[in-house]
């Protein structure tokens, strides 16, 4: 009971928050990039919150759970791409553009700029998709079974779908600052306790020592190639993470976008670390629970992704756990809002307006154009949920989707002033088609050569047809002119 209780009286309270906030937004900006007047403790509270989803809570867990510290590997990809976008966030909220998109049509064409809109599109609302898929198991444990994970999939969804229309931006970053708190403090509050419930941390050691000595250890039993294609779907996606680059805009001004980076490394390496560590306990807490493992002695893929939740619920006490739940919640919540936010955000800004209400000038009706987008595509990503079997290979799919279209790009327009245009339509081609090919091959059950590549290891082909056509086509295209490059360098 208290679980439900301390997890209601949460969500009242950011609705409340919500509602306040719907109430400031004045115009299009306002909804947009809250206004760009978003202090730096503010800034690092929502990019925490932005990184740290049911990727996180499920898909993190759940490798952690299958794989031991070698998960922090895959943590560790985005942890480089925090420290890439330090060097690039003041540039770009002084190009103060609405979206990750207008900055592909300044570096390089409008083509550039649709291809990346309609991958944004696809990936984002994969993403969004498993943050309602997380919130369906979330409210299956909590509600101990009573409703199933489909129909808590349905009421994630709406419930998303609300705050994130309510008051956009504005209401993203007002409660991720409460989020990224109660994450913190329920996550390290729990790891003591778990530790605890299975004996101390030599007992927990002992276990693991007998049962899967390899967990302990960062590269024992994994092969290069195997880290190599988990580092590379979470750093390609974090130097392309089109909610980031939102969020920046939304800052008060440049230097508070860039120390608000440094704040963001922080919280996302101690988050992602404690819920490594908690899930790899949680292997010695269950370690001969049936539930967790199939008949062949493999591990249940889909248990072992609701870990964190379980510990929350079975084995530590009440109050924590219930913090835990509330903290799920938060988790689900923020990201669900940012993606869908972003999502709409280039549906409005980069399709709906220029084609179809290029003469609309009022921005509450521009406003409830966005608002009507938030809906639509929200119903639009939990359909498209149904196609995959865990939140981790929903994460690869569409981290590497989007990491390998944008990251090359965005990179060489900060980086290097002889990319062109051809080589950025080609490169953004390039790393769309691959997974998204692999994947039907996969469903159809053809082979061809090395595809279709295990998802583990799909963005290294990815990437590598995206850096080869971004390179080669560039040289072999007639260099930009100064006016290109010239703002992404000052």
């Amino acid at each position: 009971m208290i679980y439900s209780l301390v997890t209601i009286i949460y969500l009242l309270l950011l609705i409340g928050v919500i509602v306040y906030k719907s109430k400031l937004v004045k115009n299009e900006e306002d909804f947009v990039v809250a206004g760009r007047g978003v202090p730096v403790y503010l800034l690092v509270g929502t990019l925490v919150c932005t990184w740290i989803g049911s990727g996180s809570l499920f898909g993190t867990a759940g490798l952690s759970f299958r794989s031991g510290f070698g998960e922090l590997w895959f943590s560790f990809g985005a942890w480089i791409g925090i420290v890439v976008i330090y060097f690039i966030a003041a540039r770009v909220r002084k190009i103060s553009r609405f979206t990750l998109t207008d900055l592909l049509e300044q570096r390089y064409n409008h083509t550039a700029k649709m291809l990346g809109t309609i991958t944004i599109i696809v990936a984002y609302l994969v993403i969004a998709g498993y943050q309602f898929k997380g919130g369906g198991r979330f409210i299956s444990i909590l509600s101990n079974g009573s409703i199933d994970v489909q129909t808590g999939a349905l009421i994630s969804c709406i419930v998303i779908i609300t705050f994130t229309a309510l008051a956009g931006m504005v209401s993203i970053i007002s409660i991720d600052i409460f989020n990224g708190v109660l994450m913190i403090l329920a996550l390290f509050m729990a790891l003591p306790l778990a530790i605890s419930s299975h004996g101390g941390i030599s007992e927990v050691i002992a276990t693991i020592n007998a049962t899967s000595p390899q967990y302990l250890s960062l590269m024992e039993g994994r092969d290069p190639w195997w880290v190599i294609g988990i580092i590379l779907p979470t750093f390609l996606l974090l130097v392309s993470e089109s909610s980031i680059y939102q969020k920046f805009s939304s800052a008060k001004d440049a230097a508070s976008a860039k120390k608000a980076v440094i704040g963001m490394l922080i919280g996302v390496v101690a988050i992602e670390f404690v819920i490594c560590t908690i899930a790899v306990v949680g292997y010695a807490i269950y370690s001969s629970d049936p539930r967790f493992f199939m008949p062949d002695g493999s591990i249940n893929q889909g248990m072992a992704e609701e870990v964190i939740l379980r510990i929350g619920y079975e084995q530590v006490p009440a109050y924590a756990g219930a913090m835990l739940f509330a903290a799920g919640v938060a988790i689900i919540l923020s990201t669900g809002n940012t993606f869908l936010m972003v999502t709409s955000t280039n549906l409005t800004q980069d399709i709906l307006k220029p084609y179809f209400f290029k003469s609309t000038k009022d921005s509450k009706k521009l406003i409830r154009i966005q608002q009507i987008s938030i809906i639509i595509l929200g119903f639009l990503a939990l359909a498209m949920v149904t196609q995959f079997e865990t939140v981790l290979e929903m994460a690869f799919i569409s981290y590497t989707m989007i990491g390998a279209s944008l990251a090359p790009v965005l990179m060489a327009s900060f980086f290097w002033k002889r990319v062109t245009a051809a080589g950025g339509v080609s490169s953004i081609l390039g790393g769309m088609l691959v997974p998204v090919i692999n994947k039907i091959m996969e469903v159809l059950g053809w082979s061809i050569g090395i595809f279709p590549v295990h998802t583990d290891y799909i963005a290294i082909p990815s990437l590598i047809a995206s850096l080869t056509l971004l390179i080669g086509v560039s040289l072999l295209t007639t260099k930009p002119d100064e006016e290109k490059w010239k703002p992404f360098f000052d």
